[in-house]
């Protein structure tokens, strides 16, 4: 079984499709599906279901490519940490990063890379936190940014900055005229929220243990759409601190702080254990710092460089 074989095999998996598979790695269908019947022979076993349309994995061929798929990962690293000690590109970066983020760090982020580090070439892939531990765990991703804490002893979290979470109040609300409203006395009835989002910190919001009724949204979405459905719908939402700056004049007016206790959220870079690119994370940290308030970062970040 040789890397290229493996290269192959991960590539009919993510297109369904040989030609495609074959083009994507610069080869001919022949060469591809040729080396890719040599390793099925060589293990003895039937990787792809050639007879469904599109292509797809058997079982045993799903457990393969996901072993595979480490493997590759690490092989990756070994180059990179070569890379890294040459002081060489750090070339292509596939960046994961959840929706509640992206709004503050995304397009100012783009910004500082292609001027500051143009040989860097980044895909961003915008998901939820589950499907973002699972791309890392699998090596399909490089670096996540997302809410933690995430858990999971195959990825290290490394803390970036923490913000305060606030609410938004419909003018309707009888909790508007409040300056500052008490996170143990929010109303669980007219609420509305990104369950994902902030409802991971349970011991902070009861109303997450329960939320019932149509005033609820459970799964994915932004926060864009939640202010737009509390000033169609009245209520209040949960957003993010960084989001309050990007809120109209008239909007800001209906923003109000939380207390007793003061709701938080840690975001991080998520990486798999096994990652080994420190200069990468690091340029990612000079980029946020010239986009995060900077008593909103972590003191370790701002004197120290990342070292894993």
């Amino acid at each position: 079984m040789t890397l290229q074989q493996m290269e192959y095999i991960v590539a009919v998996d993510k297109y369904r499709h040989f030609a495609k598979a074959a083009e994507s790695c610069g080869v001919s269908q022949s060469t591809l599906s040729s080396l890719v019947q040599k390793l099925e022979a060589e293990l003895d076993v039937t990787i792809f279901d050639r007879n469904s349309h599109p292509v797809k994995p058997t079982a045993v061929g799903e457990e393969i490519i996901s072993r595979v798929k480490q493997v590759l990962f690490n092989a990756a690293q070994v180059k990179e940490l070569v890379a890294t000690r040459k002081g060489e590109s750090v070339g292509n970066v596939s960046l994961g990063i959840i929706s509640t983020v992206t709004p503050y760090l995304l397009p100012k982020m783009f910004k500082y890379m292609s001027v500051n580090h143009p040989d860097i070439h980044l895909h961003v892939e915008e998901a939820r936190v589950s499907t973002l531990v699972s791309k890392l765990e699998r090596g399909e991703i490089d670096i996540a940014i997302m809410a933690t804490p995430v858990s999971n002893s195959e990825l290290l979290e490394i803390p970036i900055f923490r913000e305060r979470l606030m609410a938004y109040v419909s003018p309707e609300s009888p909790i508007h005229n409040d300056d500052v409203l008490q996170t143990n006395s929010l109303p669980v009835d007219s609420v509305w929220v990104l369950r994902e989002g902030y409802c991971p910190n349970r011991g902070v919001f009861h109303f997450c243990d329960n939320i019932t009724g149509r005033q609820a949204i459970y799964e994915a979405g932004n926060v864009e759409t939640l202010i737009k459905i509390v000033d169609e719908n009245g209520g209040y939402a949960i957003i993010p601190e960084l989001h309050v700056p990007l809120l109209r004049k008239c909007q800001q007016t209906n923003v109000r702080i939380l207390a007793n206790p003061e709701p938080s959220r840690e975001i991080a870079f998520v990486v798999h254990r096994n990652f080994v690119r420190e200069r990468l994370l690091n340029i990612f940290v000079d980029s946020i710092k010239t986009i995060i308030p900077a008593d909103m970062l972590y003191q370790r970040i701002q004197k120290f460089p990342i070292i894993i």
